[in-house]
């Protein structure tokens, strides 16, 4: 059984609010809940935590980072949308013997989604005759587009299919070197994401469907158990295994 950790929450939206259930359902205990309004003395019980977890906004996350950095606090950040920095955030993690764990997405089944389009790609790599393109349908409170998570699909394409050398959103699919994100904004969708290969003969997709919410917050949950006595980097490929 897991350690019973004091867990800081920064940010405080649906996604905190369901962490925090899933949180306390584990036995762990929530001590402190912060957000934009917080002031200077709620984010000093940041210091009783054994781990913060991060889920805000783009332009917030970096500095919530180093203040969790500041106080020696193992944090696990579901935010994206930040990620030109992330380079910067490592190095500072690991230059001053710091927890961070980063992910596009926590949930364990889009992670498995991850591995089985690597491993798709992989075939692709020799058929050309084959185009691909990835799509991404997110409710419409979602800031970033394309997803953090359909990034993370596209890298996993782009190391494995040479004759592809970037994404793009929303470019013409059939266009030889670039990789196309479709983002799709609208009501009440957790997260869809698809990569489809189509050649004149056919078309072979693979597809997750999060159903809502509830994956995501356990796999942050489940993070912040396996991060908060490790010093490091790390991601949910650490946790998972591959």
């Amino acid at each position: 059984m897991a350690k019973k950790l004091k867990i800081a929450l920064i940010g405080y939206g649906k996604m905190g609010k369901m962490i925090e259930q899933i949180a306390l359902g584990r036995g762990h205990e929530i001590v402190c809940k912060l957000n934009h309004e917080s002031s200077s003395k709620d984010w000093k019980a940041l210091s009783k935590a054994d781990v913060a977890i991060e889920f805000t906004k783009p332009d917030s996350a970096l500095e919530n980072i180093k203040k969790c950095f500041a106080l020696n606090v193992p944090v696990v950040v579901g935010t994206t949308g930040w990620y030109e920095k992330l380079d910067e955030i490592k190095s500072i993690c690991l230059r001053d013997k710091q927890s961070l764990l980063t992910a596009s997405n926590f949930s364990i089944g889009v992670n498995l989604f991850f591995h089985i389009n690597k491993i798709l790609a992989q075939a692709m790599e020799n058929l050309p005759e084959y185009n691909v393109e990835i799509e991404e349908i997110h409710h419409t409170q979602k800031l970033d587009a394309p997803s953090g998570t359909a990034i993370t699909i596209a890298q996993g394409i782009l190391s494995e299919i040479r004759r592809k050398i970037d994404w793009k959103l929303d470019v013409d699919s059939s266009s030889n070197s670039d990789l196309s994100i479709k983002s799709i904004r609208t009501d009440d969708v957790p997260g869809t994401h698809i990569v489809k290969y189509s050649s004149l003969i056919d078309d072979i997709e693979i597809k997750h469907v999060a159903h809502n919410r509830s994956g995501f917050a356990t796999g942050a949950v489940v993070a912040s158990e396996w991060l908060f006595d490790k010093k490091g980097a790390f991601t949910m490929s650490d946790i998972i295994g591959f």
